[in-house]
C-alpha cells in the first residue's frame, strides 16, 4: 500500500467522522428543539395531576402523586352545567360546520373548475381575495345580520354560513383536485346520458376524497378551537362550548383555579389529538396531492 493510497484512506476516515459528528450535533438540536416545543404541554398534563400549591412551585412536569381529583372538580365546575354539556354542543356545532363545509365547498369548487360561466375568473379572484380579508372586518355586519334574525344565543351563526361556501380555503383545495381530473371521464359519462349533478356525485366526489378528508379535518380542528366567535354569539352556558367552558375557571377578580382548569385544558385537546394521530396520514397526503395539481 503505497503513501498516497494510505493518506486518502486517512482523510476518507476524518471526513467519515466529521459528518457522523455532523449528524449528532443536529440530532442533538433537533431533540433539544423537539423537547422546548413539547415541554409546556407536558407540564400542563402534569400540572392537571397536582395541588394547586405545587404547580408554580415545581418545574418537573412529573408529578410526585397521581391524583385525579382536579378531573372530578373540573368536571363537575361548580357551577351547575358539566363538562358534559361543553362536549355535546362543541360537537354539535363541529358537526354542523363540517356538513355544511363539504356541501357547499364541493359544489362552488365544481362550478369554479368546469362550468363556464360569465366572469368565472373574476369571481373565482373575488373569492380568493376574501382569504385575504381580516375576520374582525366582517364580523359588525354579520353580528347585526345575527342579531336582526333572532339568532343570537343560538348554534344557527356558527353553522348555517358554512352552508354558504364561505371558507374560499377549502374551495380552492378543491378546485386544485377537480382541475387534476381528467375531463374526459365526465365527457364519458356525458355520452352515457348522465347529467351535472351524476357526474359531481358519481365521479367527482369519489375521486376528491383526500380533499373532503382534509376538509374535515381542519374544519373539525378550527371549529373546535375557536373562541371568538362562540364568545360572540353563545350567552348562556347551557349553550357554551369547550373553548368558553374553560373560561369560567377564570374569575372576575382574575383568581383561577389552575389544577380544575389544567385537567380540563387536557381533556378539550384529546378529540383534537386523536383526529390528528388517526388522519394524519390522509391530510398529509391531502395537502401533497393539492400541490401537485396544476
Amino acid at each position: 500500500m503505497t503513501p498516497s493510497s494510505i493518506s486518502e484512506m486517512t482523510r476518507e476516515l476524518r471526513r467519515r467522522r466529521v459528518r457522523q459528528w455532523r449528524g449528532v450535533l443536529l440530532h442533538a438540536v433537533l431533540l433539544g428543539g423537539a423537547f422546548c416545543m413539547i415541554y409546556p404541554l407536558l407540564w400542563m398534563i402534569g400540572s392537571s395531576f397536582k395541588p394547586d400549591s405545587e404547580i408554580f412551585t415545581q418545574l418537573n412536569p412529573i408529578p410526585k402523586s397521581l391524583d385525579s381529583i382536579n378531573y372530578a372538580r373540573g368536571w363537575v365546575l361548580g357551577t351547575g352545567v358539566s363538562f358534559t354539556t361543553f362536549y355535546i354542543n362543541s360537537m354539535i356545532v363541529c358537526a354542523g360546520a363540517i356538513i355544511g363545509n363539504l356541501i357547499s365547498c364541493s359544489f362552488a369548487a365544481y362550478a369554479f373548475a368546469r362550468i363556464n360561466f360569465r366572469f368565472r375568473r373574476i369571481w373565482f379572484a373575488v373569492m380568493l381575495g376574501t382569504m385575504m380579508l381580516p375576520f374582525h372586518v366582517t364580523i359588525v355586519p354579520q353580528y347585526i345580520i345575527f342579531h336582526t334574525l333572532n339568532w343570537t344565543n343560538t348554534f344557527l351563526p356558527l353553522i348555517v354560513p358554512k352552508f354558504f361556501a364561505v371558507d374560499a380555503f377549502f374551495i380552492f383545495l378543491m378546485v386544485q383536485f377537480i382541475r387534476g381530473i381528467p375531463v374526459e371521464l365526465e365527457e364519458a359519462a356525458m355520452i352515457d346520458g348522465c347529467g351535472r349533478f351524476g357526474m359531481f356525485t358519481r365521479i367527482i366526489l369519489p375521486l376528491i376524497k383526500p380533499a373532503l378528508v382534509t376538509t374535515t379535518i381542519f374544519t373539525f380542528i378550527w371549529t373546535w378551537n375557536d373562541f371568538f366567535s362562540q364568545l360572540l354569539y353563545l350567552n348562556t352556558q347551557d349553550k357554551y362550548t369547550i373553548s368558553l367552558g374553560l373560561r369560567q375557571f377564570l374569575d372576575s377578580s382574575g383568581v383561577s383555579s389552575w389544577g380544575p382548569m389544567f385537567a380540563m385544558t387536557t381533556l378539550s385537546l384529546v378529540p383534537v389529538v386523536v383526529v390528528f394521530i388517526f388522519f394524519q396520514k390522509r391530510l398529509v397526503d391531502g395537502i401533497a396531492t393539492t400541490g401537485l395539481k396544476g
